[in-house]
């Protein structure tokens, strides 16, 4: 019963995509509920606060567990390591009033539509969540809550044609509208006073409400004000900086909301509406010119030409085909495997141009809708983004309790020592409370959020844009880089050097296009002027940039109109290209494309059939090499370089758009490569040098050819030239033969080179650079990468520490490829221009962008400058931004446990410091330093090892423990010491000092002056003493904490900041040795000796010294740590290191010239959901 009940309790929402969550069903009940409210009314709503900040004890407290079929009220909890909570309300959807058939007949036409199941009869109501912008309704037969706003995936391709090809009936249309909810990804404005609500009710700012009306309680009325306009100010700015991202996003959406689209009803022909009333299965017609996609569709009938700039950054026109009405019982997405993105148009692409067929428009079934679709899904990941695993704010949680339990100590020894001496209760509560604002300072989200913005305008400046400011000090722990490849690493085009023709079974000489001899007539010149997808788009060229440099080799043109081409009584939509002025003889007028078989990164080819004009029909294919040559004659492929071309003549008879690609892409011809030149960028060398130097590691992810990666990356020296290059090459399980592995070298592969391979380079291991043992890398692409996270799971940890390039990878496994490594406790950044790497951006600890598209805006940081310049650029900032928040932060928690301690001892005399005394420390000098500290700029020269990363570590502990012992000692022997003079009295009223021919009049110890006109609980000896010891010793711990080199630059570059202390100083020996008598009346102090004033000066002095020493010469000493680390054998816990530590004891390590078959060929298969697009990169 138990068993059962937890599972009708508790259930997997969206199960095994990027978003899943646990969902726990809960009913309100009564009685607990206003139990809940009296508690809000009695605890003035603190309760109702500290159910804001943990929705699941608000869940707990008002409700009691059920099943979800009876759930009123969700909670919700994501699976990944972090377990946030939320709280969901479920709510009813009526379609009675639309329903205008009988109950017991299915709602919606198709009898397998969640839709039809979701419905409770006789009602006919349905239960429904909305979480992150997603609706989720009940399935009554599943028992679960699944997401509604798309087809179910279970259609195959004649199921699309047939049921949803002819269009929806209106009142279906109506019904899917009332529980899909609109087409439309509405992203309000958020109001400023939304936004100001939620950040004031910030825990951090609660506490500072707190403390302020403590202080105005006090009458410590000028801190309170101070901290109350710092405070206004950062929140100000944090609301600024969330309504600029909520505009942009808004403005980025709002245009796809409102288009006009024309759909096609059921029996009722063509209809205009806006696109915001369209519903998965709607038919829509393309006619026209230029539009945006306002939905993720499938297409249908006729063909489209998009340009997908806006999912992938990369404005280049992509064309799509019709989805084939193919008799096959599989789902539509496996049958067409992973090119079936080719027959998707998706939302926020725009159409350029669309193609009709015999049957009319071109149409598409509407596949998604809101934020379902891709674009949906590009603006959720920016609303809910992944929280950022930093330790530094997780062990800041952790110090600040400590903080808050040693203030809680010090409260009880405060309502002890005050409740003791007979104190009243209002004052004994106000002094204990004064200890929590003294101990945990209340100045610290505003000092550390100024650090951040600094560094964000900083980066600003060097064209570097973030989104995501929490992420810059992360930026300071990267310790391996991703680089995509075309565009990145290397100049976006790539230069066509020339082309080998293979006649026979012989390769002919190389022809040059350097020479500017015009390539002469042949199958190798059709296949160049035919096999592309190029369009005229304004009267210019436009297209995949390889395809652009190919055709424009061939001195041909594209006819800026088709022609429609007749044969055999049918009509042809065809393409037509013509010889140009400056082509060599052709003996044909022109060659008509007639149907185009697109580029695939699945597939690694496209093909086309054209047909000369006049002449006969040919098909054309180009693509990898390897894969190029799996389709020619055995007889006519050897070898291959970068490009391959292939041809054969096609019998004529049939019409083009009917073959499939199977008939199409067989028995051909190979006629030789395309050799391209990808040129590095000017700055690729010298960054990946700086890099190599720090000791942080380069990794090549390209969707491009394994050799020309290999290329890149030994010219760029991402691959020394002295390290040995071993591919790796896995095939997945056939038949009886289980998956299998080999490992071989470059070299040995460049021998064996008239096999047909298929391999990748993988990524060199930076971290230990000096070392021989570790000078080798693997190799291997995506399919073998992919084989190895089925079949080899145990082994890919090891080939991950020693890799240097992945080649042919598709946008979603280079997101795995990420995630992989994040696993194995790298930092990782990833660079690319925005083509393809979406995923892998928003996966990255630190995504960089290169493009300024619209996809920009999924990465947290974007660089208008276009080359890799900009990465060790962000590492340099983060590592001081860094560097600079344990700073402010070592130095708060310091300026606050130096006030406790003062405190506590002026408590033991039932003393306090006066207003004006915390008014210097806190305002002139804490609050100061604190907005100052971080404006140090970063050090030029990145140095070959990491800021420490956490703050519960060796170091940064130590610095906390010794100097709040040595604060502590400074501070004790002071009080005490004081206490020995002979002009020392508890009661003293000596204010004004003597002339200075006149001693210092001693009283007794036991001296009763009137002290009647001062406050006696701030005039004393004590005071007077302890004042300059923490003050003094505050601007020494902010001079100590600022260190500069290796990460930020010396502190007297800080130009404001060392005036400052300067300053700070000057004005604190000014007090301490100014013998004016209006000071000591303002400040309360006591005249005291000269002599004792000098020292108080030595104390100080020999605390800087000791300080200084401590901090410099023996927590900042690298060296020293590395040997205490050697002698106690510290050994990093990180699993990379690991990993590392086990291979260099491994004598069969890396393998070479060897075969390994997996043991289990049966795990589970490795699918990742994100949107892959299927341009080379």
């Amino acid at each position: 019963m138990g068993e059962q009940f937890a599972k009708s309790h508790h259930a997997l929402l969206s199960k095994g995509e990027e978003n899943e969550m646990e969902i726990f069903g809960y009913k309100t009940q009564g009685c607990r509920k206003a139990m809940c409210i009296a508690g809000y009314i009695l605890s003035c709503g603190v309760l109702r606060l500290v159910f804001y900040w943990k929705p699941a004890w608000d869940v707990w407290a008002n409700c009691i567990p059920c099943s979800l079929q009876e759930a009123d009220v969700t909670l919700l909890r994501t699976t990944d390591e972090f377990q946030i909570y939320s709280r969901k309300k479920v709510t009813w959807i009526s379609v009675s009033a639309l329903n205008k058939f009988r109950s017991d007949y299915p709602i919606i036409a198709d009898e397998n539509s969640i839709i039809n199941k979701a419905i409770m009869k006789p009602d006919l109501k349905i239960r429904c969540i909305q979480v992150q912008k997603i609706r989720y309704i009940w399935n009554n037969s599943e028992q679960q809550f699944q997401k509604v706003g798309s087809l179910e995936d279970s259609h195959t391709c004649s199921d699309i044609h047939a049921k949803f090809g002819s269009g929806l009936r209106c009142e279906e249309q109506e019904i899917r509208r009332l529980i899909c909810g609109p087409n439309a990804i509405d992203i309000q404005v958020v109001p400023i006073w939304k936004l100001l609500i939620k950040e004031v009710l910030n825990p951090f700012y609660v506490f500072q409400l707190f403390s302020v009306c403590l202080w105005f309680a006090e009458d410590y009325k000028e801190y309170a004000v101070a901290i109350i306009i710092v405070s206004l100010l950062s929140i100000a700015l944090t609301v600024y900086d969330l309504r600029k991202q909520s505009m942009k996003l808004h403005r980025l959406v709002e245009s796809h909301n409102s288009v006009r689209v024309t759909v096609c009803r059921k029996d009722e022909g063509f209809q205009e509406l806006e696109s915001r009333h369209l519903v998965p299965g709607d038919v829509l017609a393309l006619t026209g010119g230029k539009a945006l996609m306002p939905c993720d569709a499938i297409l249908i009938s006729g063909g489209c030409i998009v340009n997908e700039g806006m999912l992938t950054g990369e404005s280049v026109p992509v064309t799509k085909t019709h989805l084939p009405q193919a008799e096959d019982s599989r789902p539509w997405r496996t049958c067409c495997a992973e090119d079936y993105k080719r027959h998707v148009l998706f939302c926020g692409t725009e159409v350029i141009q669309t193609k009709a067929d015999g049957n009319g428009p071109a149409r598409a079934v509407v596949l998604r809708t809101g934020f379902n679709t891709a674009k949906g899904d590009l603006v959720r990941s920016i609303l809910y983004p992944k929280p950022m695993n930093f330790k530094l704010y997780r062990d800041a949680l952790r110090f600040l309790m400590c903080l808050i339990v040693l203030a809680t100590i010090g409260m009880i020894y405060a309502v002890c020592v005050f409740a003791l001496n007979g104190e009243e209760a209002g004052e004994v509560v106000k002094k204990a409370l004064d200890v929590i604002t003294i101990t945990v300072p209340p100045a610290l989200p505003a000092a550390l959020t100024t650090g951040i913005i600094y560094t964000q305008g900083r980066l600003k400046k060097k064209g570097i844009f973030c989104i995501s400011p929490q992420r810059i000090n992360v930026c300071g722990q990267l310790n391996l880089i991703c680089f995509d490849k075309t565009g990145t690493l290397t100049e976006d085009g790539l230069d066509l050097w020339g082309v080998i023709a293979s006649e026979g079974n012989s390769f002919q000489k190389v022809h040059s296009f350097a020479s500017g001899r015009s390539l002469p007539w042949g199958p190798m010149c059709g296949a160049m002027a035919s096999c592309h997808s190029l369009i005229v788009l304004d009267g210019k060229i436009q297209g995949d940039p390889l395809d652009l440099k190919m055709f424009e080799a061939t001195n041909w043109e594209i006819e800026d109109s088709c022609e429609d081409h007749a044969k055999n009584g049918e009509f042809i939509h065809a393409v037509v290209i013509k010889p140009g002025p400056k082509a060599s003889n052709v003996p044909v007028e022109g060659i008509a494309i007639l149907h185009q078989f697109p580029f695939s990164s699945a597939l690694q080819r496209m093909s086309v059939i054209a047909q000369e004009i006049g002449g006969e029909q040919q098909v054309f294919m180009k693509g990898a090499p390897e894969t190029v040559a799996k389709f020619c004659r055995p007889e006519t492929a050897r070898g291959f370089r970068v490009i391959g071309l292939a041809h054969k003549s096609q019998r004529a008879g049939r019409q083009a758009a009917g073959l499939t690609r199977e008939e199409v892409e067989s028995d051909l011809t190979f006629l030789g490569f395309l050799i391209m030149e990808n040129r590095l960028k000017a700055d690729t060398k010298p960054v990946l040098e700086e890099l190599s130097a720090a000791r942080i590691r380069s990794v090549m992810v390209t969707g491009d050819n394994l050799q020309t990666a290999v290329t890149v990356a030994k010219n760029s020296e991402m691959i020394s030239k002295t390290s040995k290059v071993i591919l790796i090459e896995a095939s997945e399980p056939e038949g009886p033969t289980p998956a299998f592995i080999t490992w071989q070298l470059v070299e040995d592969s460049k021998q064996n080179a008239a096999e047909i391979t298929d391999t990748c380079v993988n990524i060199e291991e930076r971290t230990i650079p000096e070392r021989e043992s570790n000078n080798y890398h693997f190799a291997l692409n995506g399919k073998s990468y992919q084989v190895i996270v089925k079949h080899f799971k145990s082994l890919l940890p090891k080939i991950l520490v020693n890799g240097t390039v992945f080649a042919r990878m598709s946008p979603g496994q280079k997101s795995s490829l990420i995630e992989e490594f994040q696993k194995l406790n790298y930092y990782v950044g990833m660079c690319g221009d925005g083509a393809n790497d979406c995923g892998a951006l928003k996966m990255a600890h630190a995504g960089i962008s290169l493009s300024e598209q619209e996809a920009s805006v999924a990465s947290p940081f974007t660089s208008q400058i276009p080359n890799v310049e900009c990465v060790p650029e962000l590492i340099r900032e983060g590592r001081a931004a860094l560097v600079a928040s344990f700073a402010v932060f070592k130095y708060l928690t310091l300026y606050g446990l130096t006030q406790f301690i003062g405190t506590a001892l002026l408590y033991w005399q039932l003393q306090i410091f006066g207003n004006y005394q915390y008014i210097m420390q806190d305002i002139v000098i804490t609050l100061l330093v604190c907005l100052t500290m971080s404006l140090t700029q970063a050090y030029p020269k990145l140095a070959p090892y990491r800021p420490p990363g956490q703050l519960i570590s060796p170091p940064l502990l130590l610095s906390v423990i010794l100097h709040t012992g040595i604060t502590a000692i400074m501070l004790v022997c002071g009080f005490l010491l004081v206490k020995q003079q002979p002009w020392y009295s508890e009661m003293a009223n000596h204010r004004e000092c003597p002339p200075a021919n006149h001693s210092l009049t001693i009283l007794n110890r036991n001296g009763t002056a009137n002290a009647a006109d001062v406050s006696s609980s701030v005039l004393s000896y004590e005071d007077t003493t302890l004042w300059p010891l923490t003050t003094i010793n505050c601007i020494i711990l902010a001079f100590v904490f600022s260190k500069g080199k290796p990460f930020r630059k010396p502190i007297y570059t800080n130009y404001i900041f060392s005036v400052l202390l300067l300053i700070q100083l000057g004005i604190s020996l000014f007090l301490l040795f100014a013998d004016i008598n209006a000071v000591y009346k303002g400040m309360l102090f006591l005249c005291t000796p000269t002599i004792w004033r000098v020292y108080i000066l030595i104390m100080l002095f020999v605390t800087f010294c000791v300080s200084f020493f401590v901090e410099d010469v023996i927590l900042q000493n690298r060296h020293l740590w590395l040997l205490i680390k050697k002698c106690f054998r510290f050994q990093s816990h990180s699993q990379y290191r690991k990993w590392q530590r086990k291979l260099e004891k491994d004598p069969t390590w890396p393998p070479l010239k060897r075969k390994d078959f997996a043991e289990n060929s049966k795990n589970e298969i490795y699918i990742n959901p994100i949107y892959e697009h299927d341009e080379e990169n």
